[in-house]
């Protein structure tokens, strides 16, 4: 069964770039089954060094860039889970760039990172695989907007296809 895909007012418009990068037709859930193996092709035979890469002064190192994913994914799985269950406390946002700066990520060895990747990913997809359709439609509040379950199970994946992007054009080019 296909997710069908969110809708516009089910979410800011700021989730367009990363609902955009889930394929019409791509089941969300399976998306975020396969990406683990893509981004560890991409990434995982990277030395500690090059991992500190950043493409640019003042850019995130690959180190930080995927610690970042990491955290983003649990907010957004977190803030699902509450819109789930029915809470309608309106949720706050966060700085990325606070996080990065506090995260730790370069000094942790990039096997270190991508295990907990993996962990996250699949308390992920085990935690939008059990709700319902109706817990899909649920809509809640994020950073003082609305948004809905379903469009979160888009954002996860779009998201991290973003930055993969990223990684492929701006940071890869650097290392050969």
């Amino acid at each position: 069964m296909l997710t069908s895909r969110p809708q516009p007012g089910q979410y800011v418009p700021y989730f367009d770039n990363y609902i955009s990068r889930v394929p019409v037709g791509t089941e969300p859930l399976a998306m975020l089954a396969e990406q683990p193996e893509q981004l560890r092709q991409l990434i995982g035979g990277l030395s500690e060094e090059q991992a500190l890469l950043a493409y640019a002064p003042g850019k995130w190192t690959i180190k930080e860039m995927l610690l970042h994913l990491i955290d983003t994914e649990r907010i957004m799985a977190y803030r699902a889970l509450r819109i789930a269950r029915g809470d309608q406390q309106p949720l706050p946002g966060f700085d990325e760039n606070a996080y990065a700066a506090e995260s730790g990520a370069n000094e942790r060895p990039l096997s270190d990172l991508l295990h907990e990747y993996d962990t996250v990913r699949q308390a992920t997809r085990t935690l939008f695989g059990s709700f319902s359709p109706a817990q899909l439609n649920r809509a809640g509040t994020a950073s003082n907007h609305p948004i809905t379950v379903r469009a979160l199970l888009f954002v996860v994946p779009g998201h991290e296809a973003h930055h993969v992007h990223i990684l492929r054009e701006r940071y890869l080019p650097l290392l050969h």
